[in-house]
């Protein structure tokens, strides 16, 4: 749960703001920032896992290492590019006229994101909260790589070894925590979920 809820708020953080700066503000820059997410998605998380390793260990420019803490695990699955571009596409859809609207007004940009977007984006929030949920609950070989402690890694690292040890009412008990979480988590925002769809066709209104 630790590794789940802060990988959610990494990513939602990183999410939002991506998406705000390349969506809305839309530096000079933008434009090839995004194919540059963009063209992350075509490389193979294997490529980059052993240079990502490395990283963990030894943390660019501050000589500290990351492994065998939560913190190895939660900013790497922030850099998300997936949801980035999704939060930004919806962020597309927003209609411009009520940022303009909020400018006039005196609004800057931190107000504009924190009273317009951030109300208007649940949907899609809830979409990224999921897919995060779900990828960090099933994630097997990251948290299995970057945590060696037995006694910190989560439940998907666990069950291949208790499966060995464990007698088999244990295992599919645990079984039914690997799985529950996501399920209930979908239940419960089946209805944004549906909404957030929506929203990559646009807003209206």
């Amino acid at each position: 749960m630790v590794l789940v809820t802060g990988s959610v708020v990494a990513h939602l953080v990183v999410a939002t703001t991506g998406g705000y700066v390349l969506s809305v503000l839309r530096p000079k820059w933008a434009a090839p920032v995004r194919w540059m997410v963009l063209a992350t998605l075509f490389i193979p998380g294997s490529i980059s896992l052993v240079a990502l390793y490395l990283t963990v260990l030894d943390l660019p420019g501050l000589g500290i290492s990351l492994a065998n803490s939560p913190w190895g695990v939660w900013l790497p699955h922030a850099a998300g590019a997936f949801t980035v571009l999704i939060v930004m596409k919806f962020f597309d859809g927003i209609p411009r006229e009520l940022f303009e609207a909020a400018k006039v007004d005196g609004a800057g940009p931190f107000i504009i994101f924190r009273r317009i977007v951030l109300p208007m984006s649940r949907p899609i929030l809830a979409v990224v909260t999921l897919l995060t949920v779900m990828n960090s609950w099933k994630d097997f070989l990251w948290p299995l790589i970057v945590i060696p402690d037995t006694e910190k890694q989560p439940i998907s690292a666990a069950l291949p070894r208790l499966a060995e040890t464990a007698e088999q009412s244990l295992l599919i008990a645990g079984m039914l925590l690997a799985i529950l979480p996501p399920l209930v988590l979908f239940l419960i925002f089946q209805r944004q979920i549906v909404r957030g769809g929506g929203g990559f066709t646009g807003l209206k209104g």
